[in-house]
């Protein structure tokens, strides 16, 4: 079989997409693999709308009621991904240092920057992830690059992603982290927490990808634990 084949039959295992595929550089930090041998290809594996929820939540990591369920069920599936494909699995979590995996997307898929800083897709809107990436000695076919279209967000005047956050936490180009942080940590049954970040929800691009309830809770409740732990 197709190595990229294969590979695309794993990922779905789990519920997951095969994000895109290209040629690691020197300044990616990736090192030499298992035997020395240079890294030549690199996918990025993630979630397109909740296309994996149902693969995690029967998970043991979901039920175990630990904290960090959902990276520490990415490790473990990329990990074993990683060994049965021939692979070294990466994370965006972990470090530091930290593998610049914003970078690899923009280089990988078809993504722009949006104007809350997140990572807008032309069909998923900000309804997508990338839990991992798999690091390969051999040259798997990159992903085809066909004339990069224009970003969603460059016809949108509206900019309801802007003025949705009750907080006002984001200005064109720059998220004020400590409005933000105030205000979930103040309202831990808020809407912001219990049904997702209401700026995100306001993007009209992908709203048919949106996240079902109980995933876009568990990345809230995840991002307000983490935040309570570095105060």
């Amino acid at each position: 079989m197709d190595r990229l084949a294969e590979l695309n039959e794993q990922a779905a295992l789990h519920g997951l997409r095969v994000r895109g595929v290209f040629a690691p550089r020197e300044d990616d930090a990736i090192g030499p693999l298992d035997g020395g041998r240079p890294a030549r290809s690199v996918a990025l594996l993630g979630n397109e709308g909740s296309s994996f929820w149902g693969a995690f939540a029967a998970s043991p990591e979901h039920g175990d009621g630990e904290r960090d369920a959902l990276d520490r069920w990415s490790r473990r599936v990329g990990t074993q991904m990683a060994q049965r494909l021939g692979a070294r699995a990466l994370f965006p979590f972990g470090g530091p240092p930290h593998h610049p995996f914003q970078r690899w997307a923009m280089r990988a898929r078809d993504l722009f920057a949006s104007p809350v800083g997140l990572l807008v897709h032309p069909e998923y809107g900000l309804w997508h992830a990338f839990r991992f990436a798999l690091a390969y000695a051999d040259q798997l076919r990159e992903t085809p690059a066909p004339a990069k279209p224009r970003s969603p967000c460059a016809d949108c005047a509206a900019r309801p992603c802007l003025s949705a956050c009750p907080v006002e936490a984001f200005v064109e180009g720059e998220y004020r982290v400590p409005r933000c942080v105030e205000h979930l940590l103040a309202n831990p049954q808020g809407p912001c927490v219990t049904t997702g970040c209401i700026a995100r929800h306001a993007c009209p691009v992908g709203q048919a990808h949106r996240y079902l309830p109980a995933q876009a809770q568990l990345h809230m409740r995840a991002f307000v634990a983490k935040l309570a732990g570095l105060r």
